[in-house]
């Protein structure tokens, strides 16, 4: 198919409103295969306005006399309108929108094409593949290591081709344990702790189902887990499911790891919310935070009532619980729910940043991304398929990422010298989650980023975020090393609306902006006064 069917006109005159206390911008509007674009007036800004059609996630019409007014809102939470002369060109235009921005074929969408100045392809996708983090972990103990029994993605489709595994389990076991594991998500090493000498583990429900069936590999992967960590220790399973919620799994196959068969853990159930009420909840906050005219009492009602911040703090909870278990414990932790792509690298994810503090660096976050996210496959071309503005009834749908990057936001309001990434690194991320003229948020898992090749023929995120032009956006200039676990408070109190992302489309940024333009001006002139100082270690000390 080519993207010039889908273009009903070349172009039209317009005016673009891009929202609170931004003048308009009048000038010849134009859609290609991937972006809308708009030319400003010789007397406006010479910059050229892009829009990745991707972005759009929902768009309305309406004509009057001889124009026309297009609404698009868009999956960024920002909120666009075009008013266009002419009726025809207007609902022309329209249709061309809707038809390019609902495409849904990985290899036409726009990463295939771009190629930006200064980027090569292949650059930066080989800056985290699990064989870096392995040689972390083998510096440590020799208890684990890297298998590579899912080469051809046979055993397990949303895994990586090499993952860490006990020393003491072979391959055939792995096999037998993949074919007992929802999704064949057989236990893994998400993260090792070295302090403690513990382990925190990721996985899929195991398959018990109404027979109460067992695995012998399975649980002889898990007592491996156990030998491998210092003498005595025990293990906790976090389940993110209900009680009810895992029983009613049994009935259909799935199920919970039975007291018996695995002597050394025990089971604690935490229920974090997923699918398609946790995308309800984020388009009710959406929703309340575009209402401008709304009562102090109406706008505090409907924050309660769409139980986003409930979320966060249920999440923080989870995760401040199993990095507890390693920390002060001494335990090993296993988390899974279901299919543990969701809300299991919810947990791991947090846990990892509440205690690593290579996890809290520049690198060592993107690297936790790629690794507990990216490669561990969560299905980001579903999940983020729309936003919070279309009118598609969601099917798989869920801003699990979202409410990750909101976790860690609020990590950094409450250790603002902890972070070297600041607000404009998770703003980054959220933007390039759900539309991006990058490859690597693509697909669902590496076995559909290694058939549609998009390593090879896309460029990857963290080339384009290490540009030094993007690095003044996204660091923070009060960052400082802190060796030491940080432990967030959840409790209400504590918890803030995120107010730079849910309120992008309502007020302006600038104020924050600015605040953050100036303390980098002040970090960058004390560094540069103290460097400008001459050393006075051999003048007398004065009096």
């Amino acid at each position: 198919m080519e993207f010039a069917e889908l273009i009903r006109t070349g172009q039209a005159q317009a005016e673009l409103l891009r929202g609170p206390e931004e003048p308009p911008l009048r000038g010849t509007l134009c859609i290609t295969g991937h972006h809308l674009l708009l030319s400003p007036e010789p007397q406006a800004t010479p910059d050229l306005w892009l829009l990745l059609l991707r972005n759009v996630d929902s768009i309305e019409k309406r004509v009057a006399g001889d124009s026309g007014t297009i609404t698009l809102r868009c999956k960024d939470l920002r909120v666009l309108q075009l008013d266009i002369d002419g009726v025809e060109a207007t609902l022309d235009i329209a249709r061309s929108i809707e038809a390019l921005s609902s495409l849904e074929s990985v290899i036409t969408s726009f990463p295939f094409f771009y190629r930006p100045k200064g980027l090569r392809l292949g650059d930066a996708w080989h800056f985290h593949p699990p064989e870096c983090y392995y040689k972390r972990v083998a510096r440590e103990t020799n208890a684990w290591r890297l298998s590579e029994a899912n080469e051809d993605f046979s055993l397990c489709p949303s895994y990586p081709r090499a993952v860490i595994v006990p020393r003491a389990v072979d391959d055939s076991a792995l096999a037998r344990s993949a074919r007992f594991r929802q999704g064949g998500r057989f236990p893994v090493l998400s993260y090792y702790h070295a302090p403690s000498g513990t382990v925190l583990l990721r996985a899929g429900q195991p398959l018990t189902g109404p027979q109460k069936r067992r695995c012998s590999e399975d649980e002889e992967l898990l007592r491996g887990v156990l030998a491998g960590a210092r003498p005595g220790a025990r293990g906790f399973i976090v389940d993110t499911r209900s009680p009810q919620a895992a029983k009613q799994a049994r009935m259909t196959g799935g199920g919970t790891e039975a007291k018996a068969a695995y002597p050394g853990w025990k089971r604690l159930h935490r229920p974090l919310e997923r699918g398609r009420p946790l995308q309800e909840s984020f388009v009710h906050l959406v929703e309340a935070c575009g209402d401008v005219e709304q009562s102090m009492d109406r706008w505090l009602n409907r924050l309660e009532s769409c139980r986003w911040l409930s979320h966060v703090k249920e999440t923080l909870s989870t995760a401040c619980l199993a990095a507890q278990s390693m920390e002060q414990e001494g335990a090993c932790v296993l988390v899974h729910g279901a299919d543990g792509t969701d809300s299991t690298l919810l947990i791991t994810s947090l846990a990892q940043l509440i205690l690593d503090p290579l996890s809290r660096t520049m690198a060592g976050f993107q690297e936790l991304i790629e690794r507990e996210w990216i490669q561990a496959g969560h299905p980001f071309q579903l999940r983020c398929a729309h936003s919070a503005f279309s009118h598609a009834r969601p099917k798989h749908e869920a801003p699990t990422f979202l409410l990750f990057l909101d976790c860690v936001w609020q990590l950094g309001r409450q250790f603002p010298l902890s972070l070297e990434f600041g607000e404009g690194m998770l703003l980054a991320l959220f933007d390039h989650a759900y539309a991006s003229p990058f490859g690597t948020f693509l697909c669902n898992n590496e076995k559909e980023r290694c058939l549609c090749e998009v390593r090879t023929r896309t460029h990857s995120l963290w080339s384009g975020l290490s540009q030094p032009k993007e690095q003044r956006k996204l660091r923070n200039p009060l960052y400082v090393p802190n060796p030491l676990a940080i432990w967030p408070s959840a409790e209400p109190q504590s918890l803030r609306l995120w107010q730079g992302l849910f309120l992008r489309g309502t007020r302006p940024p600038e104020p924050s902006e600015v605040a953050w333009e100036k303390v980098w001006q002040i970090v960058t002139d004390q560094e540069k006064t103290e460097g400008s100082q001459p050393t006075d270690s051999a003048s007398e000390p004065r009096p």
